[in-house]
This record gives C-alpha cells, sequence and structure tokens, in this order.
C-alpha cells in the first residue's frame, strides 16, 4: 500500500486540508482529513479527469481546416475535408496520432479517454487505438461505431463514407471480443453513430445486443440542419425520438445536445443520462450554445470531451463552457451551487463525475473504492502563488495557463512527474513524421 500527503485536495464535498490518501492495487482505499503524513505532494491534487468524447484521427487536423471555402462555412464543409483527410490513414498512422494525442491529454489532466470509433477501414484500426492507450498508460473505453446510412431515410453510405461502414452484427461482434479481453486500463461501449446514420431497427438490435452495463454513446441535436432532418424522416427531433423509443438511462451519454427544447432538456435530465458537452469543437465548428444552466437546474448531468481536438486541456473546455454561458446571459459566475460559489471547483467536479458515469468508470472522486487517478498541481507555479482550495480551482480553469499540471497519476501509477511523460518526445518524433505523409 502506498500513502500520498496532499496540503490541499479536492474531495467530493469540496476542499479540505492535509489530506492523506492510501492507495492499494491501483485503488484509493481510505481518506483521512486533518492527517499528516509523508512528504506532501508539490502542490492542490484534484480527481482525474475523464474525456468522454475523442475522434483520435482527427488531432492531425487541428488548424487546417480554417481556410473559408467558396460558400459559407458549416459543420457540414468542414465534414468533406476530413473525408479527405481519412482516406490517407492507415492502422499505423492512426495508433501514432492517438498515442501523441492520449500523452498530450495526460499532461493536462486527462487520466481516461471514451475513443468513440467509426473509422473501422482499414482493418486494424480498433487495436491501434487500444496499443496507443497502453503505450500512453491512458484508462480507454473503446465504443466502436455502429455507422450504416449516409443521411436519414436510409440513403446509401456515399463512396468517401465507406470506411466508417459498420452494421450492428459487425459491432455486436466487436464488443463481444474487447470484453473478452477488458481490463481495469480497458473497457468497452458501444456507439450508434447517430440517428441519420442508423435506422431505427437497427439502433434497437444494438441496444438489446449489449448488457446493462455497457456505456452506450450517441451524437444528437449537434446541428439545426440534423434536427428539422430527423422531424422530417422521423417525426420528431433527435432527442425528442430517443427519449421516446429507447431506454435512455443512466449508462447513455448523448454527445453535444446542443439544440434543446425545454422539453428535451427535463426529460435529459430526468433520465439520468450524461450530456456529453465538446464547447471547443463545437466552438470550432459553429455549432450552437447547449443550454447548461436550465439543464443544471433541472438536475442534469454532463461531462466533457475533447472531439476533434483544437485542445487537449480539459482546462480549455470548462472554461469556454463557463465563457458561453456568461455570454448568451451577460452575467457571471453562473455555474456554481448554494454551497459552492467557486466555479473552477464546481466544474472540475461536476465534469469529473458526469465523464466518470459515461464511461462506465469509478473514477472521478477522491474518495475510497474509486481509481487512484491524481491530478498534482505545480505549487511553485507563478499562478498559484498564494493560492489553495478554491483559489486554486479557479486558477487551473481561468488563469490560461496551460503548464499549472504539474503530475498525473493513472490507477496508481504515475504517468506525467514533474509535466513529462517518459515517452512524448519519442511520440512527438513519430508524429512528426506520420504528419509529413498525412499532409503531403
Amino acid at each position: 500500500m502506498e500513502r500520498y500527503f496532499a496540503r490541499d485536495a479536492l474531495l467530493p464535498d469540496g476542499w479540505a486540508k492535509d489530506v492523506l490518501l492510501s492507495v492499494d492495487q491501483g485503488e484509493i482505499v481510505a481518506v483521512e482529513r486533518d492527517a499528516s503524513g509523508p512528504q506532501p505532494l508539490a502542490g492542490p491534487v484534484l480527481p482525474g479527469m475523464a474525456n468522454l468524447h475523442s475522434h483520435a484521427f482527427q488531432r492531425a487536423m487541428a488548424g487546417l481546416t480554417e481556410l473559408r471555402g467558396a460558400g459559407e462555412d458549416d459543420f457540414w464543409t468542414w465534414r468533406e475535408l476530413m473525408y479527405r483527410f481519412v482516406e490517407r490513414l492507415t492502422p499505423d498512422q492512426a495508433q501514432v496520432v492517438a498515442h501523441f494525442l492520449y500523452i498530450d491529454m495526460l499532461r493536462h489532466g486527462y487520466t481516461a479517454v471514451a475513443e468513440f470509433h467509426y473509422v473501422h477501414r482499414p482493418d486494424g484500426m480498433l487495436q491501434a487505438h487500444l496499443d496507443a492507450a497502453r503505450e500512453a498508460g491512458i484508462a480507454i473505453t473503446l465504443m466502436p461505431s455502429v455507422y450504416r446510412w449516409s443521411g436519414f431515410g436510409e440513403r446509401p453510405l456515399q463512396e468517401r463514407q465507406r470506411p466508417f461502414e459498420r452494421d450492428t452484427d459487425a459491432v455486436l461482434e466487436a464488443y463481444a471480443g474487447l470484453a473478452a479481453r477488458a481490463t481495469p486500463e480497458v473497457r468497452v461501449g458501444v456507439a450508434p453513430h447517430s440517428l441519420r446514420a442508423v435506422d431505427p431497427a437497427a439502433l434497437a438490435a444494438l441496444v438489446a445486443g449489449v448488457p446493462r452495463e455497457a456505456p452506450i454513446h450517441i451524437h444528437a441535436a449537434e446541428q439545426t440542419r440534423e434536427v428539422e432532418d430527423c422531424v422530417a424522416a422521423l417525426g420528431a427531433r433527435p432527442l425528442q425520438w430517443l427519449l421516446a423509443n429507447m431506454p435512455v438511462d443512466r449508462r447513455w451519454c448523448i454527445v453535444h445536445a446542443t439544440h434543446l427544447v425545454p422539453q428535451e432538456i427535463q426529460g435529459l435530465a430526468r433520465s439520468g443520462a450524461v450530456a456529453g458537452l465538446c464547447p471547443t469543437t463545437e466552438g470550432n465548428l459553429g455549432d450552437g450554445i447547449f443550454p447548461l444552466l436550465d439543464y443544471r437546474a433541472a438536475g442534469g448531468r454532463y461531462g466533457i470531451g475533447g472531439d476533434s481536438h483544437v485542445s487537449r486541456n480539459p482546462a480549455d473546455e470548462l472554461r469556454l463552457l463557463e465563457y458561453l454561458q456568461r455570454v448568451s446571459k451577460r452575467k457571471r459566475n453562473l455555474v456554481t451551487t448554494d454551497e459552492q460559489p467557486a466555479v473552477g471547483t464546481t466544474l472540475w467536479l461536476e465534469a469529473a463525475a458526469g465523464g466518470a458515469q459515461a464511461l462506465g468508470r469509478r473514477m472521478g472522486a477522491l474518495a475510497p473504492g474509486m481509481r487512484a487517478d491524481l491530478v498534482v498541481l505545480d505549487g511553485e507555479h507563478p499562478d498559484l502563488t498564494g493560492r489553495s482550495g478554491d483559489a486554486a480551482a479557479n486558477a487551473l480553469v481561468f488563469s490560461g495557463s496551460e503548464d499549472l499540471v504539474r503530475d498525473v497519476m493513472v490507477g496508481g501509477r504515475w504517468m506525467v512527474q514533474q509535466k513529462h511523460h517518459a515517452a512524448e518526445e519519442a511520440a512527438a518524433a513519430r508524429y512528426r513524421e506520420a504528419l509529413k505523409f498525412l499532409l503531403a
């Protein structure tokens, strides 16, 4: 058993002083407040964050789509560029990109990722992401995706969408194979891509074909055109249809859920599902603003994801999440509770808990029975000088510094120490070589 002493630690009910964390076999087995202990960790300690929505290959596209085309640019024009990028992607390159990405995630405080995996061809893509996660030392929940149609009404896939093609039977077979090899570091769920890419019968068969504990993630209501097309095809808005026709509950993650009406906000909150919010990607694509304040008021749970990975830092996602609410309401300090007035603390605790639920993992809290995922801040950093507790969390999210995280533990193992990952230089070199080919 190992023991770690923190002068300041973010526990489920808020910050506490002089906390002794006992860790055995990758799990927190005891948390003592007002304790004494060995040499203290180097700064305030927070629970690890889950990245609940990742398309790892898109990391290599970051910054490549910011040139205006012939007409107005939106999600749908961005998607055409993504199709062309995928044409050159091989499993080896996917593994290199994912490995580099996962290390970067770790260095910023993500300790687990849900890989929403829809690039199935050429063969070997699933294994590439498992290998990348294992080599980086990040926990992964792999979500193979059903992708059958190019749009509502069961329109056949376009040729450039063929790498994404997988029917329900193929995904259930992949799920069974992965589940048989599951470890504490590797979990598995399923990801019906969206209602435009998966027909109702196939979605029902997928949900019925996996165990009750398996996470289910689906894109829904990201774009207004998607909502309009869904109404025309199915007679209901995407989330409205899901809530009425599927057993949406705590194992579901509705990714984006950007465009909701009040009844859908209330229904999603009541279901117990997690809203998977990806503010930097949603901002990059011009998706819209999730109605977070109304959703939280209804008791809704949420987590954060990197999606296209224009950011790999959870602080960026949380900061933008709060700022978008401020811009829309023209008020400040909105994501708080009566008991917790610090925005940074509230955002980190709520997103960590929601992300853990979405990944089907006991993580996201410094508490007995939880995975030993620790994020240690750099107590010597100028932006943390004289700050502890809520002030430290607010600095992490709102100071704008990219290097406040010093050490990161995943399942009882230090994967980042003194701001460095052991494989980061080699991973960066391999990534540069992969990009030379992909961008040639």
